[in-house]
């Protein structure tokens, strides 16, 4: 079972409970939690038609966004700030281009982007000089330091330093970013970053959070969701149809310093029995939706990690 359902005739992902704290958070009987900054990657290569986006299927079990296609993605780990070397647009520019404060911040955002992506993924964003990247991220010695990743013994700076490697956050870029509704209890801050798969690895289902992998045509996801076969968070669709005007993979990374990094978080009122959930800037998704419906009120489940919406 999904936790959450799909917006009529589209795959929009939405949880049943949203209206009832949607009317708790106007009442003032919910306090917003704090968001956790996260970071996820649209993976690209280049199709015969055009680029393909590496795209992955959150379990239904998962408390946040069962069910729904999403990028490779996660929470940024406190370790995330330890000391790595380096390539790349300097701290102090990632942070100016990430809206954050200080530089320690912005590398935790970045480590977090190619850490997930290696977690997630098996693509890892790295070199053994500043203008080289791994070939092969396959065999045991690498799935043994993968699985201390996820499972947080071993820190991305320990695994760089280890491996004698260095983070290329010039392969990254920044290319949206969206909050969590106030209303839902799984909070991200998430920065979306584009990247393409590096010349010789290869993408695999290392996720225990995924059921599924694709490489698929922006469009082509894009018209899933429309016909409500592919369901997706906001995020999730609205960077999808950014990607398709691109005809390349470094077409995609080139246009992304023009990118918008504004913040995107939805808003909600109450109108009779009706909420109005919206999107700034995004008008695509503004629902309209009773303020009580059927499984609404249910407590949430445990929180779950990765989820970027």
């Amino acid at each position: 079972m999904s936790n959450g359902q799909s917006n009529g005739s589209n795959g929009q992902w939405y949880p049943p409970e949203w209206p009832d704290r949607i009317r708790a958070l106007a009442a003032g009987e919910l306090v917003p939690a704090t968001p956790k900054r996260a970071a996820t990657v649209l993976l690209l290569k280049d199709g015969p038609d055009g680029p393909l986006v590496h795209m992955l299927r959150r379990r239904a079990s998962m408390a946040f966004a069962g069910g729904a296609y999403a990028y490779p993605g996660g929470g940024v780990d406190p370790r995330d700030e330890h000391p790595v070397r380096w390539a790349g647009p300097s701290r102090e520019e990632w942070a100016a281009r990430l809206g954050l404060a200080g530089p320690a911040e912005a590398q935790a955002v970045v480590c977090a982007a190619v850490r997930e992506t290696y977690e997630e993924a098996g693509v890892l964003l790295a070199g053994q000089t500043p203008d080289s990247v791994v070939g092969d991220t396959t065999g045991d010695d690498w799935e043994k330091d993968r699985e201390a990743l996820v499972a947080r013994e071993l820190s991305f700076a320990d695994f760089l330093d280890r491996r004698g490697l260095v983070l290329r956050s010039d392969l990254l870029g920044a290319w949206a970013r969206w909050i969590t509704p106030e209303f839902e209890p799984r909070r991200y801050d998430t920065w979306f970053f584009v990247a393409a798969l590096p010349v010789g690895q290869r993408t695999r289902n290392a996720s225990t959070e995924a059921d599924r992998t694709v490489w698929i045509r922006p469009a082509d996801a894009a018209a899933g969701y429309d016909r409500g076969e592919l369901t997706m968070m906001p995020p999730t669709i609205s960077t999808l149809r950014a990607l398709q005007r691109h005809g390349t993979a470094a077409g995609a990374l080139a246009a992304a310093p023009e990118q918008d990094l504004v913040p995107v978080l939805a808003q909600a009122r109450l109108d009779g029995d009706e909420v109005i959930l919206s999107w700034p800037g995004h008008d695509e998704f503004t629902k309209h939706v009773p303020s009580r419906t059927p499984g609404a009120g249910r407590a949430p489940g445990r929180e779950g990690e990765g989820g970027t919406a």
